[in-house]
């Protein structure tokens, strides 16, 4: 490894995280186009540099779709869900992230289910309204475009790192859990503590880290991490399932990240835009006090009756988010108070009553569980060093500011500033597969595609999507210089094949896999599901992608490295939709 002059290694170089790319990728049979080119950038560097763009001329023809065989299942379905026309921008990644606010640590755009936050349990997906027109609920989100015409100097950038201690950041497993039976509450205090204390061990490890990027270090703290949390979340959940409980989902709840925001509060002009007055949230939601950790033992005569109020009190949180982007504009200043906040305090006044009415049955009744009601309309920053069970001494931090949330008329985060770039045109498609039929995909099914963090977790599976309309042949991993009249495109691929069992891992991506690039096969133990790609385009003048000066939304340590293209999402298609779409496919039709 390259060193500085100081001893810290390097950021490993761009044609070597290629390099290794190239080499995992097709081990595994995940590498669907040859790189041809070596977008982003060796360094930690936010500028938005021109070795970053393409001619897309000059990208020769990469794309290899299998050839059809005899049973295989040809047809196509497509979903018209807009192009997020009812702005809809959130820094929440409710897949990779759940419960971890503002984890993207910069905005997505979000078209189809409207509730989906990062704390949205399923029952909040399944109730939530929809930006499709056939009623699809399902999530589809993808890192914003802006342009930006400021010069951004990369030595600032480097300054900003070398002040930055990573920190690991995890989802709160306290407040997803659902009731705890009083025979099991101490046992499942105490597994709470213990993942408190692996995460604060993480913590102390990451110091090492302090000012620079390692990203086969950062690999090995979170995979060790996650091993042991997998093995404290299983035991929660045999826990409270021999004491008469239940606790499902918890998987999603395992893996851990690492958060270097700390780099955007501390870059150049961070503090001003930090400073942007309250009214200007470009992303205000409901916040409200959590319910579920605060809760005693529950009797298990209970258990049932508490569990639906708690579901109820997630739907109405859910329910007040979609209305604050549904109703955006109405109204006068006090409109949210009156029409959002007051019904919904007076809702979970009541919610909160039939909870401590029905453990008061058979225990002690809860006390000031009525001081729980009352919400915000919350705009102002949050905590990112500290998140997830971590307790404030989990690690030294010599975190500057807080990560604000968006601020102002264009949405913004510190290092990922100027106008988004409303997409043109949004293709959302379910494919078939070359050598199978498909079987519906499970409601709730998560999937990703791509990888957000090439560089602090290495690029084994980050995707070349870009591309421009009218060269469908090839796929790049630097950002398009497209032909007069021809769009900016991201396509980004899902992963076809499914385990059969799970909607989700402890990465989030072991129970789906790409077919083989060859054959279109899936792997063994997986059957081929409708394969969703999600196809951007953007009309983007050429002068601006001449000059490099469009550049996708990213976190800190990627500084717009187009490599880093991610689209995420989860189906919540009615089962009846679903087996629609796979019989269309299956007959070989194009249907919508």
């Amino acid at each position: 490894m390259n060193r500085r002059k100081n001893g810290t290694p390097l950021v490993q170089s761009r044609p070597a995280r290629l390099a290794m790319a190239a080499v995992v990728l097709a081990a595994t049979g995940a590498l669907t186009v040859t790189f041809v080119s070596s977008g982003g950038k060796g360094t930690a560097d936010a500028a938005t540099s021109l070795d970053q763009f393409v001619k897309i001329e000059n990208v020769a023809p990469n794309v290899r779709n299998p050839k059809p065989a005899a049973g295989g299942s040809t047809g196509r379905f497509i979903v018209d869900c807009g192009t997020n026309g009812n702005g809809k921008f959130s820094p929440d990644n409710p897949v990779a992230q759940p419960g971890i606010r503002n984890g993207a640590e910069h905005v997505h755009d979000f078209v189809g289910n409207l509730a989906i936050t990062a704390n949205s349990s399923d029952a909040d997906l399944d109730a939530s309204g929809t930006t499709c027109r056939n009623g699809d609920k399902s999530s589809y989100f993808w890192p914003v475009v802006r342009i930006d015409k400021s010069v951004r100097s990369g030595n600032q950038v480097q300054q900003a790192l070398a002040q930055t201690q990573p920190m690991v950041v995890c989802p709160s497993v306290g407040k997803q859990l659902r009731a705890v039976p009083s025979g099991a509450r101490a046992t499942v205090d105490r597994l709470l503590a213990e993942l408190d204390r692996q995460q604060a061990a993480a913590n102390q490890r990451m110091t090492a880290s302090r000012g620079r990027i390692d990203a086969a270090f950062n690999r090995q703290v979170i995979d060790s991490l996650r091993t042991r949390r997998a093995a404290m979340i299983k035991e929660i959940s045999r826990t409270v399932t021999a004491a008469g409980g239940s606790q499902p989902g918890l998987v999603s709840l395992v893996e851990c990240d690492i958060s270097y925001d700390d780099m955007h509060a501390r870059m150049p002009g961070a503090t001003h835009r930090a400073s942007v007055r309250a009214a200007q949230a470009a992303n205000p939601r409901i916040q409200c006090p959590t319910v579920r950790d605060k809760l005693p033992g529950v009797p298990a005569g209970a258990l049932a009756e508490v569990n639906r109020n708690l579901d109820e009190l997630d739907r109405q949180i859910s329910e007040a988010n979609e209305r604050l982007v549904t109703s955006r504009g109405q109204g006068g200043p006090a409109f949210v108070d009156n029409a959002i906040l007051g019904p919904l305090r007076a809702k979970r006044t009541a919610v909160l009553d039939r909870i401590a009415i029905a453990i008061g049955r058979q225990a002690a009744r809860p006390q000031g569980l009525d001081a729980l009601a009352t919400c915000t309309l919350d705009q102002a920053p949050g905590n990112p060093a500290t998140p997830g069970n971590a307790p404030t001494t989990a690690a030294p931090t010599t975190a500057a500011t807080a990560l604000p949330d968006p601020q102002g008329p264009d949405f913004e985060l510190p290092g990922n500033t100027g106008g988004i770039v409303r997409p043109a045109q949004v293709l959302i498609e379910y494919r078939g597969n070359p050598v199978s039929t498909v079987v519906p995909m499970p409601k709730f099914l998560r999937a990703l595609t791509g990888d957000a963090k090439p560089t602090s977790r290495g690029p084994a599976n980050a995707r070349a999507t870009w591309s421009c309309s009218g060269f469908a042949d090839r796929l790049s991993d630097k950002y398009p210089i497209c032909p007069a009249g021809s769009r900016v495109q991201r396509v980004h691929d899902f992963p076809g094949c499914w385990d059969g069992r799970n909607i989700d891992s402890d990465n989030h991506r072991n129970h789906v896999a790409f077919a083989d690039k060859a054959t279109g096969a899936c792997p063994q133990g997986f059957r081929a599901i409708p394969q969703l790609r999600i196809t951007v385009a953007y009309d983007i003048a050429r002068d601006v992608q001449v000059k490099g000066q469009y550049a996708l939304d990213s976190f800190p340590e990627e500084n717009h490295n187009p490599f880093s293209d991610h689209n995420d999402f989860v189906n919540v298609n009615s089962a009846q939709t679903m087996q629609r779409i796979v019989t269309c496919i299956n007959k070989g039709k194009n249907c919508s």
